[in-house]
């Protein structure tokens, strides 16, 4: 048994690291590049417009505002990766990975547009909510619904069991260090927690994420700034250092530029899930007069992911200067940096962050494997049976270590994101008419609307008829 375990545990160790560093680094950057083009850079030219969509109500009474969906996403893609991710990044490519982890998020913003909107054309009815996704667009756009099947087990297996899994045990691991808290209490806690929100159904996850979401990330960037502004005379020399280190022209620990960029790279993607096929699950519940609408709002959440909440960690860690010296990485360099800038309470403001990073990850990662659970079987039986496998899953990590099943999953989402990738990239065309059509109505002074009739050759589109049958 122990050989056969062994031989998993090689197999999807190097299997990820062919697939993330090669294949799945290529696909999301050819891709993100060449969407960035075809859509005239989207993510610069219209970035002022996507603060004033993402604070427009609801079209009408059913499904959630654009907001809502926009915390939804937010609370899944920002979790412990932004805390103990970044810390890796810079302990082994140095702080030029920063600067290559901003370059992946404007590229990967257009990536988001792109995979968002598409969610919003082919989203469907599901009573007064809406439901749509990678799965959704595979069935109604390519017709080949078998595809939508596997990417739904692909997500649901990655997000909706393991990685929740994962989320609970570094609460946790957290909990017990620094308050000395049990972790079969801190996973009952979380079971309970988690029960509350998820039978609640889409729209009380919204309403707890939308509360959620800006506080959690108040608070960092509050601290964040706190530490900036008591190292204010440094922060030109860090800007100089993060520049100089992505370039080689400062020598960047762990092996100069090739490990600044392949850190900097890895750790953008896959903090912010621009092209991972996760997020337009989220973005598909919105209630939005035109589809482009939320795409830009989801464009904004990789700009708020990397060069908002990953860039707080960065600042915190390289003003620290423990990287270059301290044989930690992850969340204990993390820890020693906070213990620099704020002394001995500074585990304790990191529990309670990770509390809340990790939590609301899970809240968000459950709604995305609950939408492809209702692709693959709308029955209730399917759903019920899958909200107690996430609870089971998440005192199961509260109480294991998970490190197989982390990798097992980053290798069930590598799967998934080459998939998506390729399906985004045979429909972009659309992608792109939506957005000028959009644009269009803009420049005509108007709040735009979408039919399925302005594209010509349009189908499958259930949502966006004429009139007063989108909104109801």
């Amino acid at each position: 048994m122990d050989t056969f375990l062994n031989g998993i545990t090689w197999f999807v160790d190097n299997a990820n690291t062919l697939l993330w560093t090669y294949i799945l680094i290529a696909l999301l950057m050819g891709l993100g590049l060449y969407f960035t083009v075809r859509t005239k850079f989207v993510q610069i030219r219209l970035f002022g417009e996507m603060f004033r969509v993402i604070t427009e109500k609801k079209d009408g009474d059913s499904g959630i505002s654009a907001f809502q969906a926009f915390t939804i996403s937010t609370a899944s893609r920002v979790g412990t990766g932004n805390i103990t991710g970044v810390a890796l990044a810079i302990a082994i490519g140095g702080p030029g990975a920063v600067f290559w982890m901003w370059m992946v998020a404007i590229i990967g913003m257009a990536t988001a547009f792109v995979e968002s909107t598409l969610a919003q054309v082919y989203k469907i009815r599901d009573g007064e909510q809406f439901r749509g996704g990678p799965a959704y667009y595979m069935e109604k756009a390519l017709g080949n619904r078998k595809l939508g099947i596997v990417f739904a087990i692909l997500l649901t297996l990655a997000f909706g069991f393991i990685f929740n899994s994962v989320q609970s045990n570094t609460i946790a691991q957290s909990f017990e260090e620094v308050f000395n808290i049990p972790d079969w209490t801190i996973g009952l806690g979380l079971v309970l927690l988690t029960a509350i929100v998820i039978f609640g159904g889409v729209k009380r996850i919204a309403r707890v994420t939308q509360i959620v979401v800006p506080v959690m990330a108040t608070i960092y960037i509050i601290v964040a700034l706190y530490i900036i502004v008591m190292n204010i005379t440094e922060i030109p020399a860090v800007f100089t250092l993060i520049v100089k280190s992505a370039f080689g022209l400062e020598e960047a620990i762990g092996g100069g530029i090739g490990a600044a960029i392949m850190q900097g790279v890895r750790r953008g993607l896959f903090s912010n899930e621009a092209g991972m096929g996760s997020v337009p699950n989220a973005a598909a519940s919105a209630n939005v007069s035109h589809p482009a609408k939320q795409g830009l709002v989801q464009s904004l959440g990789v700009f708020f992911d990397t060069i908002v909440i990953c860039s707080a960690t960065a600042f915190i860690i390289i003003l620290a200067g423990l990287y270059s010296t301290s044989e930690q990485i992850g969340i204990l360099l993390t820890q020693d940096s906070l213990n620099v800038h704020l002394g001995s309470w500074a585990p304790y403001f990191l529990a309670i962050a990770i509390l809340f990073f990790a939590f609301s990850s899970i809240i968000g990662n459950y709604y995305y494997g609950e939408t492809n659970i209702e692709f693959i079987n709308a029955h209730s039986a399917w759903l019920t049976a899958y909200r107690f496998g996430v609870l089971a899953m998440v005192m199961f990590g509260a109480l294991a270590q998970v490190q197989l099943v982390w990798n097992m999953a980053d290798l069930f989402m590598g799967f998934m994101a080459v998939l998506n990738l390729v399906v985004i990239a045979l429909l972009g065309k659309t992608a792109f008419k939506v957005l000028e059509d959009y644009t269009s109505q803009r420049k005509a002074g108007k709040n735009p609307e979408f039919f399925a009739k302005n594209i010509p050759g349009l189908k499958n589109t259930e949502c966006w008829g004429e009139g007063e049958t989108r909104h109801k």
